[in-house]
């Protein structure tokens, strides 16, 4: 399949799509060993314990990989899969994996330091950790796991979200247990508030945002989310390795995590990493342009409401910042036409339910299958096959049918 065959109605819409991107000029290369550098923040020994325990939680199960031939064909390449998170733990994403496993660590130390059995899920009735309080900021998904996570294991849990988080997400937190605080501003200003009461009250902190002198816990969310990228290596074919992973990112937890484990596993086999953000959301995409971690400021006002970070986790950077090979930005106009395709299905594709949050590196190889320029610095060719992540699902719903509409 050449890009010329290419599905005509569907590329022109993205070849008009503004992309931005940027080549790392610190990416280490595909034939560069994994280092300690990068293993002292994620590595496999740590990935097996979280791996051992999250698998036989109650509810566990592989989430699908779905094959897109229709997609691949119209974007000129010759595979395209993608990981679907939105029934993980039935809580509509990949953070169910992240934030409840550092719930579960947090306790593990408390238990430790009593001298005390490993945390269950029978202490929710024990009440054996109901004096510990667990908590963090977030725009939805995050919030709802560390919910779920202190409600599962029996601890109290105080959730902050910024004034625009939708109230459809404030629910779906609180039917966990946890107390909801709305703090005005963006994302970052609830960081920073949950931050501070939880110095005031003994609280502990459950955030994927690293940050000089916290990092323990940050590195137990990534490692949760690692148990995702090696689902998906042991779902593909033995002939359909991937060669190139467009993933989404806001603080860079997740994009972090995966490229972290592809490359740790599969060595000099490993992908061209392409990390993706909202155009008005791109710490990372200056990070990469500072040749340091930088925060970008305003009111990060983008749809892909997931992804609405200005400053990027530290960990996240230490693997990205040689282990991701581009950096791009995304339009939301692009990402609510990704939502309406993947609903839609292309050339006998299943209908797939995905977040606005989801689709960010589905627009991205969409805008660069449809722009030569991009086409080429990405090395997209009718021999690549492509490993999309699509991270959650309609997380709410009032909003999903909002912006799909009757377009689909």
């Amino acid at each position: 399949m050449s890009a010329a065959a290419a599905d005509a109605p569907l590329l022109p819409r993205f070849a008009a799509h503004t992309a931005g991107h940027r080549a790392n000029p610190r990416a280490a290369g595909l034939q560069a060993p994994y280092g300690d550098r990068q293993r002292n923040v994620l590595n496999r020994e740590s990935f097996r314990e979280a791996a051992e325990l999250i698998s036989r939680w109650p509810g566990y199960g592989v989430t699908p990989l779905h094959d897109l031939s229709g997609l691949a064909a119209a974007a000129g390449i010759e595979r395209l899969s993608y990981k679907d998170e939105s029934g993980r733990f039935g809580l509509g994403s990949f953070k169910a994996l992240g934030g409840a496993y550092a719930v579960w660590r947090q306790l593990q130390r408390v238990a430790d330091a009593k001298g005390e059995a490993a945390p269950t899920a029978a202490d929710a009735q024990s009440g054996r950790f109901a004096d510990v309080t667990v908590t963090c900021a977030t725009d939805g998904n995050h919030g709802r796991s560390v919910a779920w996570g202190a409600q599962t294991f029996g601890c109290r849990c105080v959730i902050y979200v910024h004034e625009t988080v939708s109230q459809g997400r404030c629910d779906a937190i609180a039917r966990y247990g946890a107390e909801i605080r709305t703090v005005p501003g963006t994302y970052d200003d609830a960081v920073r508030r949950a931050a501070a009461d939880a110095a005031a009250n003994g609280w502990t902190v459950i955030s994927d945002t690293s940050y000089p002198a916290y990092t323990n816990i940050p590195r137990d969310v990534m490692q949760g989310y690692t148990l995702m990228a090696d689902e998906a290596l042991h779902q593909l074919p033995r002939d359909a390795a991937p060669t190139h992973v467009f993933l989404q990112a806001g603080v860079g937890g997740l994009a972090a995590a995966v490229c972290a484990h592809l490359w740790e596993t599969l060595g000099a086999a490993r992908p061209r990493f392409i990390v993706v953000e909202p155009d008005r959301a791109a710490c990372l995409y200056a990070s990469v342009a500072a040749g340091k971690p930088v925060s970008v400021e305003g009111d990060l006002d983008t749809l892909m409401a997931g992804l609405a970070c200005g400053e990027p986790s530290l960990l996240a950077w230490e693997i990205l910042e040689e282990g991701a090979d581009d950096f791009m930005t995304v339009t939301d106009e692009a990402a609510v036409d990704c939502m309406r395709i993947l609903a839609r299905g292309t050339r006998g594709d299943p209908s797939l339910v995905a977040g606005e949050s989801a689709v960010a590196g589905l627009a991205a190889l969409l805008c660069a299958a449809a722009q030569p320029d991009l086409r080429n610095a990405l090395r997209l060719t009718p021999k690549s096959r492509v490993l999309l992540f699509g991270s959650e699902g309609a997380t709410d719903a009032e909003v999903y049918a909002q912006l799909i509409g009757d377009r689909t």
